[in-house]
C-alpha cells in the first residue's frame, strides 16, 4: 500500500454519530480507519449501527411503548420523553 502512495492510520474510536435532518445512526463500537491516497483522505467506518430519531423527534412507536410498560395516556408518555430525551428514563419516571 505505501508504494501505491497510501497510507492507513486506525482512529481509537469509542462510538461515531452521523448527524441526519432525520435521524442520528450511532456505530459503537466503531472501527475507524483513516486512508490518506495521493492526499485524499477518507475514513473507512465499521461496526454496529442503530438508528435514532433527532432529540425532539420520537417515534410513534417509542411512545407505544412507554404506554404499553406504564398504562398511561399517549400524552403523558409524549410529555415524558420530551422531557428525559430518553425512552428507557421516560419509563422509569413514569413507573414509579
Amino acid at each position: 500500500m505505501k508504494q501505491m502512495g497510501i497510507k492507513q492510520e486506525e482512529i481509537p474510536a469509542i462510538r461515531v454519530i452521523i448527524e441526519t435532518s432525520e435521524k442520528n445512526l450511532i456505530i459503537e463500537p466503531a472501527s475507524v480507519m483513516k486512508v490518506n491516497m495521493q492526499g485524499n483522505e477518507s475514513f473507512q467506518i465499521s461496526g454496529d449501527v442503530r438508528e435514532e430519531p433527532k432529540a425532539g423527534q420520537f417515534s410513534q412507536e417509542d411512545i407505544q411503548t412507554i404506554m404499553e410498560k406504564t398504562s398511561c395516556t399517549e400524552e403523558e408518555a409524549t410529555k415524558t420523553l420530551e422531557e428525559t430525551g430518553d425512552l428507557a428514563e421516560a419509563i422509569l419516571k413514569l413507573s414509579s
